[in-house]
């Protein structure tokens, strides 16, 4: 058979979980997941696309046959697609923490309670009958009980901002990618308190425990997508997510209710920052993901094995994950006794300044690399045959430069813009500094330019080795950058 028709069967599936079908199949039950089910941690943190939202996602879905969850409810308190519904809370006047407290817990009072609504048949109806009567009086019940409909229904008692301007900038950056960003500006940006219209909010959770209680039910309440909410709106994110974190720790003395916080780990940083009351009972029931690399090769092959046709194809039925990969790859990539297998080659080239390695960029950089290979074998078709590789070297040098100049793009210039200038600087020029070239290439002192690498490190532009600073593997094609010391000169393959 013809590697190009082999490869037409590979189907590695969504990196982006929101669009994955097929997440369910091939999921990686992992430690992170376990302690989740078990309800032993509330805040998931992680980086970009190392599965937050596939954790959520398969909660959902598996929380009515997972016998940890058998009394557990999963209510989803944000919007999976579309624009996320707490950017409403950008429209009506910024509030100081205390009016985003009160916000939240109306919030999840008003989204629990219309559910408990729909719930006739796992929900005791003297209790459906209570819900019911404190919702109406306080004007919080709703006909449409998604996270849309309720957050609406609250949003639309207080005042709206007045629209100044709205207008999208175009233009070229010095890169030559083309940018586009909208930009919109309000009225107002004073701190204007907001009225509750005299809802007892705590009177109302108090009643929504009580009633799950007699009808022996828990309620996780769910939220992810939240930095996307107010990107560029510093004013409004972070009173509003720290008074988020003070809700979840409030609520903690609610038995029978939950919150579930899926949360970027830089995301997290900057709310705490400047101090937080009791984050240490925040962080005892925080966990981060972390990804091994057995669990990596685990999630690809699995992935892999999912087509019927490529296991009869490439012979996989009895074979671990490391007999498997070797049926694919190479055993190198670049040739040499000193070279590194495939494997780590992969991994060190999807891996971030922090030592982050998101199942994404694998799955991501591999299908990329399927895809250099279908187009090479219709050029030059290859007959498959037992001890080859499905995928070439070259395949996957090409997906690798592919890879890295989308992750310039959709992680460096989107999630910090903000940084956008300084990383300009790295174009075309080395990968390994010490604190006096980074000095003269940023064109500050010391002190200053520790403070802009401190920056650098954290969104994982650069790694600290030693007393140097590294610009990793993932980054570098994209920015054209050359393996090699600042004002030396270049090296062999950084492998």
């Amino acid at each position: 058979m013809l590697t190009s028709q082999i490869l037409g069967e590979l189907r590695l599936g969504e990196s982006i979980a929101e669009t994955d079908e097929g997440l369910d199949r091939y999921f990686v039950n992992t430690h992170t997941f376990n302690v989740l089910i078990r309800g032993e941690k509330d805040i998931i943190a992680g980086d970009k696309g190392t599965g937050k939202t596939a954790l959520y996602r398969i909660l959902k879905k598996r929380a009515r046959v997972v016998e940890e969850l058998r009394t557990t409810q999963v209510v989803t308190a944000f919007n999976l697609t579309g624009n996320p519904i707490f950017q409403e809370l950008l429209k009506i006047p910024i509030q100081g923490e205390g009016q985003y407290i009160a916000f939240w817990k109306t919030y999840f009072l008003a989204l629990v309670g219309n559910w408990m609504l729909d719930q006739e048949a796992i929900v005791r109806q003297s209790s459906i009958r209570r819900v019911e009567f404190f919702l109406s009086q306080n004007n919080l019940k709703t006909t449409d009980t998604t996270p849309k409909g309720v957050f609406s229904k609250i949003l639309a008692k207080f005042p709206k901002r007045s629209l100044r301007s709205a207008e999208i900038d175009l233009g070229i950056a010095e890169h030559g990618m083309p940018h586009i960003k909208p930009k919109v500006e309000y009225e107002s940006s004073t701190v204007q308190p907001i009225s509750f219209f005299g809802v007892d909010y705590w009177a109302g959770l108090q009643l929504l425990e009580s009633s799950l209680k007699e009808s022996n039910l828990t309620v996780w309440i769910a939220l992810d997508r939240l930095d996307e909410a107010f990107q560029g709106f510093p004013a409004v994110e972070i009173p509003a997510l720290r008074a988020l974190l003070r809700t979840y720790l409030d609520l903690r003395e609610i038995k029978n209710l939950a919150v579930k916080l899926f949360l970027r780990k830089d995301l997290f940083r900057k709310i705490i920052s400047g101090g937080f009351v009791n984050l240490t009972h925040v962080n005892a029931r925080k966990i981060e993901i972390f990804w091994r690399d057995e669990d990596l090769k685990h999630l690809l092959i699995r992935r892999v094995r999912d087509s019927e046709q490529i296991c009869d194809e490439l012979r996989l039925r009895g074979l671990d994950n490391d007999e498997s990969f070797t049926k694919i790859f190479p055993n190198k990539v670049s040739q040499g006794e000193k070279q590194s297998t495939t494997w780590n080659w992969i991994m060190s080239r999807i891996r971030d300044g922090n030592g982050v390695i998101a199942p994404r960029n694998l799955v991501d950089l591999v299908e990329r690399a399927r895809a250099e290979q279908v187009q090479s074998d219709l050029i030059t078709p290859r007959e498959y045959q037992e001890g080859t590789s499905l995928i070439e070297a070259e395949s996957i040098r090409k997906a690798h430069k592919t890879l890295s100049k989308e992750r310039v793009e959709d992680t460096l210039f989107s999630e910090a813009a903000d940084l956008s200038q300084i990383l300009e600087k790295f174009r075309h020029k080395k990968a390994e500094y010490d604190i006096d070239a980074l000095c003269a290439l940023l064109g500050l002192e010391e002190d200053s330019a520790r403070v802009v690498v401190r920056d650098l490190r954290d969104v994982g532009f650069l790694e600290e080795v030693g007393n140097a600073f590294k610009v990793p593997m993932l980054y570098r094609e994209g920015l054209n950058i050359r393996q090699g010391k600042a004002n030396g000169s270049e090296t062999g393959d950084d492998d």
